[in-house]
């Protein structure tokens, strides 16, 4: 996008293969990232970074419609250790994947850590991108000022690293800003179904806006992606994200939703399956998503 900065993270494959043990690292931060399947935790406990002071994630499998994971954050001396044990208890025989994040530098204290876990435990139970398995709020304990001022550039940076390695529960939650650069404002209408809705879409998200119309009930048939529409549009129902217009003819969005792609919130929206790139058009030029991504790359195929 115009006016981004550009950002440098090193990964590093320490078993030679993307599903396997991962590292990362941003230039200029202290912080350090180990990413690993449960499978590869005995080897994981072997490496430097299991006996640091730290927090930890524990990631499960996809759980509902919306792509949500089972994650549980804590906080350790030895994280590692700690990990393992959860290993042992049946409660957490969900997570299928652990994160590790620590300190090159080795200044994380327990006091840190605490209040880290507070912190990003928060962060991912408001993005509302996972299920957060933690059954009360880790205490947060007391930071000096300058510690906390530290922590929350370490949160920062985490929170820029953690989707990298595929995990993006502390994305902040899905709210359609309009003033993002290079975002595109989007509308979809179908008159003979008093359907309206509008979106704005980045780079990374597609968002549906609040107050954006669909029609009340699924329609079977199409394509195979209907029943999974089917079923995602039932999850948001049953979250209070689509809920009854006041004459009862139509579904209206409740609040801002972050769609993986224009033609998952099209058939969201229709009730059936829809092309996203011939449904959703332009504000001001009316032009449809797909000739406006055809008028981008003319010249520079």
């Amino acid at each position: 996008m115009t006016g981004a900065r550009g950002l440098s993270v090193r990964l590093f494959l320490a078993d030679g293969a993307p599903g396997g043990i991962v590292t990362a690292e941003i230039m200029n931060w202290t912080g350090h990232v180990l990413s690993a399947p449960r499978a590869a935790l005995a080897r994981a406990l072997g490496r430097d970074e299991a006996g640091k002071t730290g927090v930890y994630f524990l990631i499960g499998e996809v759980e509902d419609s919306l792509g949500r994971r089972r994650v549980y954050v804590g906080e350790s001396d030895e994280v590692g250790r700690r990990v393992a044990e959860h290993a042992a208890d049946p409660a957490k025989d969900f997570f299928e994947r652990f994160v590790l994040v620590t300190s090159k530098d080795q200044n994380l204290t327990k006091a840190h850590a605490r209040y880290l876990e507070n912190r990003l435990a928060a962060i991912a139970r408001e993005s509302r991108r996972a299920i957060l398995d933690n059954r009360t709020d880790p205490a947060s304990g007391a930071l000096p000022e300058s510690d906390v001022a530290d922590m929350e550039f370490f949160i920062a940076q985490t929170r820029l690293i953690m989707p990298v390695l595929g995990h993006d529960f502390l994305r902040e939650p899905a709210i359609a800003r309009e003033a993002s650069p290079g975002a595109l404002e989007l509308y979809l209408e179908s008159p003979k179904k008093g359907l309206r809705a509008e979106a704005v879409m980045t780079d990374d998200a597609f968002v549906v806006r609040a107050g954006s119309t669909a029609a009340p009930t699924p329609r079977g048939g199409g394509r195979s992606g209907a029943a999974g529409h089917a079923a995602l549009r039932a999850q948001l129902a049953a979250e209070g994200v689509l809920a009854p217009d006041r004459d009862g003819r139509a579904l209206r969005f409740a609040q801002d939703f972050a769609f993986s792609s224009s033609g998952a919130a099209a058939s969201v929206i229709h009730g059936r399956s829809a092309n996203g790139r011939i449904a959703w058009r332009l504000k001001g030029s009316g032009a449809t998503l797909r000739q406006h991504e055809e008028a981008q790359t003319e010249g520079r195929a």
